[in-house]
């Protein structure tokens, strides 16, 4: 039988581990609720951005910071690109919904069989070492690492909560975001919304990839399975609701984590494609709460004699 400090650990390591993948949901969700593309291309600008900052680090011994931002500029380079060249055209010719969707699936195929070609299909990690200085707390083992992790996502989605909600260009992403047609008519220029909407998930790719190459091995198509899980969390999230979909990577990485009291660790893709089979059928909209109606006031009692 399961003691409380067992379950303790798996949450708090499902927790730590979680970080990245709620970067890499904001990104996807980012993207979706802006503008408008189900940018499945973006696991390849997370192997992109990955094998920069293996190259950087490994190859050249450049430090962990400069390699991050590397990594930052070429995930920002590729997703411009494809927004230049791939997604502008499309809405040039007035493309269908289905144009955007398949050309960014083959667009995430292609990278990956490049990184493929270019850097092997051996496992590799950003760190000399995965292993992180470690602490115990209350029976818990708390490492270094984790506690980086989780206060980098914090900051980062604190960052884009007050870029999205407190700043004039945050603005401009929410109307276009509503209607990029309207918000022409009102002088915001959407093209540059759409760039800056793409560089910002870029960053956030770029660092979610940095905090899983310190923690973990990974080969080519590793970015896929991450890109499936960010999907997911997407749309339990609610579509386009980017903090909503931060929300769900948590309780999604909470439940791969406690998964592994039931279920070996090598069937863990299993459930990814069950959640995704589940979300798609019974939540496509999101997981909605349901909010109370506030009952009216009561009205004053008449006065007496009345």
């Amino acid at each position: 039988m399961l003691d409380f400090q067992t379950l303790m650990q798996i949450f708090w390591t499902g927790l730590a581990n979680s970080s990245y993948a709620v970067l890499l949901a904001a990104a996807f969700a980012l993207v979706l609720k802006v503008v408008k593309v189900w940018n499945f291309a973006q696991a390849g600008m997370m192997g992109i951005a990955y094998y920069t900052m293996y190259a950087a680090i490994q190859k050249f011994g450049l430090p962990g910071s400069v390699a991050l931002l590397l990594g930052a500029l070429a995930a920002i380079a590729a997703a411009l690109a494809m927004e230049v060249f791939g997604l502008q055209t499309f809405r040039r010719r007035h493309s269908p919904p289905l144009t955007f969707f398949i050309f960014t699936l083959v667009l995430s195929e292609l990278v990956q069989y490049l990184l493929a070609m270019v850097a092997g299909t051996e496992p590799v990690s950003l760190a000399a070492t995965l292993m992180s200085t470690s602490h115990i707390v209350g029976g818990v083992v708390i490492s270094e690492w984790d506690l980086k992790a989780i206060a980098t996502t914090v900051v980062l989605m604190g960052l884009l909560y007050l870029v999205m909600h407190r700043s004039r260009q945050g603005q401009f992403m929410i109307a276009a975001a509503d209607n990029p047609h309207l918000s022409r008519l009102y002088g915001i220029n959407v093209r540059r919304v759409y760039a800056v909407t793409f560089v910002i998930a870029a960053v956030l790719m770029a660092v979610g990839m940095y905090l899983f190459g310190t923690r973990a091995s990974m080969v080519p198509n590793t970015p896929l399975e991450m890109m499936l899980f960010a999907v997911i969390a997407a749309l339990l999230g609610g579509m386009g609701n980017v903090f909503g979909a931060a929300v769900a990577a948590v309780f999604l990485g909470l439940l791969r984590a406690f998964s592994i009291l039931v279920i070996p660790s090598a069937w863990q893709s299993l459930i990814l494609y069950a959640l995704l089979f589940i979300t798609i059928l019974f939540f496509p909209q999101g997981v909605r709460i349901k909010r109370r109606a506030r009952k009216p006031a009561t009205a004053a009692a008449p006065a007496a004699g009345v």
